[in-house]
């Protein structure tokens, strides 16, 4: 009985005194909160779908409808009778021009994807078998953009698809033709894959981070134009790959940080409404501490890269990076299946889920892309990487190579073989350290992308290029038809995956807000239980370089701190008081255990950034940061 009395004294305390505090809190402001895109982009919307009124003859005509998308435009009429209109994008020739049909009604909102920058390009309407032509003029690319140093097209073999590239450095998100003109790219800074959806909107990663140094909160669906109609949020963030089930559901490569692991984490989630409905833990699967490349680290030990679901077998196929091995599990048991790779320093219980080689084939190393092919065969991109798990062994970068591979298994007697490659021939000149792709595009038609080729005075490297100075990249895509190329496109920069799809596949546009699914979660908090704080003086802001903004899911506070430093971030609504912990670590670039940190932000002090999560948080927090002990606030707070 005194124990309660005394802890209702204490919170009597507590609060009086944090009353006392508040009232003496000068110019506590609320925090600015940052402006999520689905308002922007309903903003937009309402403003230039108000007025409809405009004739075939004088359209209204939006380019870059949504800020993200310059070589896009919105087109708008109405006519008199209900029609189809179709477009034609006028291009330099039959295999740069395209057409589409839309749907019949009388007020016409066409989309307009595959401009030229900085062109005042033709676009013809057809209306009851009527031309119209317009013009939309766009603006010159930026300043930055990376254009192809080299083409080479066999147009009589190709069509008019295009090649969409997403960057692993610098760069962005971009289209190109069989020519290597741009005709699309996004402004915002979209990373790892991207996907055509069946409904045909394209999949992206989200321009959120969750984590460093490439985890994003989730995935967007968009169209061409920009219009983002969903972002799909994970606790575990996204990384690498994701794939459309049959049902629509998504198979996404992320993590369980609270693990303390990545890239060893595989949900499914449901796209009508966001939730985990799997969870695949690869540690329940695999050993953690075989098998691993040099590459490997405690919280890297697999390094998953890829996804892809087989319906036929019911099976998920993976690439683990970090121990050259791309595994396949049963999608109901989960139980492992088969390994493909060497299986050096394996141990012999593992043995058994390997296969035995038929002819005279080379194992892949730090490979990516791993898919099944209708026919049951593999297809990888294997980087090459040293070749051998054994340091004696090792082949340099000037050496080396990388390829596309097709291997043939029988599951039955566990036998494989080698079916076709591309790349050896072309040596060290091919060679990608990390990132890179391949594609099936129909029989013997295939895509080989080594995205991150890279020299450091005139050699090849065997790391990742663009985190070194006076470096000279290359990303070069291969299309292979019947063992012939029929096109390549090189670009003088990084490219984690390059695409070939349709402008137009049968997406239709639709306004109105988009939405957001899925949670983040509950950030952790520490054991650290406060009672009271004593606010000090503030003016750490600049020296710490402390900027503090709200999301619309979550609290983001960012600064620049030094790995001696003790760092939380506390909020303080009288009754709850949550202490977060800001982890400032430095850690190697996971794809290859390089350091992205030079010398000189080491000494100075990293950027960090702390994101908390709306979940499990309600009403009026302050905001305080404990730096080595000492507690400063803010003057700020934040609703929840």
């Amino acid at each position: 009985m005194k124990t309660k009395y005394k802890l209702i004294v204490l919170i009597v305390v507590a609060c009086l005194l944090s009353i006392v505090i508040y009232k003496n809190i000068d110019k506590v402001v609320l925090i600015e909160k940052k402006k999520d895109i689905f308002e922007t982009q309903l903003a937009l919307e309402k403003e230039f779908l108000k007025d409809t009124s405009y004739s075939v003859l004088e359209p209204k005509i939006i380019v870059n409808p949504y800020q993200i998308s310059p070589l896009s435009a919105l087109v708008i009429f109405e006519t008199n009778d209900f029609t189809n209109p179709m477009v034609t994008i006028k291009g330099k020739d039959e295999h740069t021009t395209y057409t589409n049909t839309f749907k019949t009604t009388n007020i016409h909102v066409l989309p307009i994807y595959g401009l030229y920058p900085d062109t005042n390009n033709e676009v013809i309407i057809t209306v009851n078998e009527v031309d119209y032509p317009i013009y939309i003029k766009t603006e010159p690319l930026p300043d930055d953009f990376i254009l192809p140093e080299n083409v080479k097209a066999k147009k009589n073999k190709l069509n008019n698809e295009l090649y969409f590239v997403t960057p692993s450095s610098s760069g962005y998100t971009a289209a190109y033709d069989v020519n290597g003109d741009v005709r699309w790219y996004t402004t915002n800074n979209y990373a790892w894959d991207i996907k055509r959806l069946n409904n045909g909107h394209i999949m992206l990663s989200s321009d959120r981070l969750i984590n460093p140094p490439y985890y994003t909160v989730g995935l967007i669906e968009m169209d061409l134009l920009g219009k983002v109609y969903f972002e799909y949020t994970l606790p575990g963030g996204y990384h690498h790959d994701v794939y459309e089930m049959k049902d629509g559901n998504l198979l996404v490569a992320s993590n369980n940080f609270i693990d303390h692991t990545v890239e060893d984490y595989i949900v499914e989630i449901d796209r009508k409404t966001g939730k985990i409905v799997k969870e695949i833990d690869l540690k329940d699967i695999l050993p953690t501490d075989e098998g691993l490349s040099p590459y490997a680290t405690k919280y890297d030990w697999f390094h998953n890269n890829s996804v892809w679901y087989d319906e036929i077998t019911n099976s998920i196929t993976l690439s683990g990076r970090h121990k050259d091995a791309v595994i396949n599990i049963n999608y109901d048991t989960l139980k492992l299946n088969w390994i493909i790779g060497d299986k050096t320093t394996w141990s012999e219980e593992m043995h058994k889920y390997f296969f035995t080689p038929t002819n005279n084939l080379e194992w892949q190393w730090a490979q990516h892309a791993a898919m099944i092919l209708p026919n049951g065969n593999v297809f990888i991109f294997d980087n090459g990487n040293n070749r051998s798990k054994i340091e004696e062994k090792f082949i340099s970068a000037d050496d080396n190579y990388s390829r596309g591979v097709i291997y043939k298994i029988n599951t039955n007697n566990m036998t494989i073989s080698q079916e076709w490659e591309y790349g050896k021939n072309r040596g060290s000149k091919y060679y990608s350290p990390y990132i890179s792709d391949v594609d099936y595009l129909k029989a013997n038609h295939y895509l080989i992308h080594s995205g991150g080729h890279g020299e450091i005075d005139g050699h090849t490297s065997n790391t990742p290029a663009a985190f070194s100075e006076g470096s000279r990249l290359n990303s070069i895509t291969v299309e292979v038809l019947n063992n012939e190329v029929i096109y390549e496109l090189n670009l003088p920069g990084h490219y984690y995956r390059t695409e070939k799809l349709n402008l137009y596949a049968n997406d239709e546009y639709t306004p109105g807000i988009g939405k957001r699914l899925g949670s983040l979660g509950i950030t952790p908090t520490n054991d650290n239980k406060l009672l009271f704080l004593k606010k000090e003086a503030n003016g750490i802001k600049d020296k710490y370089n402390l900027n503090v903004f709200k999301e619309s899911d979550r609290l983001v506070v960012n600064g620049i701190f030094k790995q001696t430093d003790e760092v939380q971030i506390i909020l303080d609504n009288l009754f709850d008081k949550k202490t977060y912990n800001v982890i400032i670590a430095k850690r190697p670039y996971t794809a290859m255990c390089i350091d992205i940190f030079n010398e000189e932000e080491i000494k100075n002090g990293l950027n960090i950034t702390k994101y908390i999560n709306d979940e499990g948080l309600s009403g009026k927090y302050y905001i305080y940061i404990k730096i080595n002990g000492t507690i400063y606030t803010f003057n700020k707070y934040v609703i929840f």
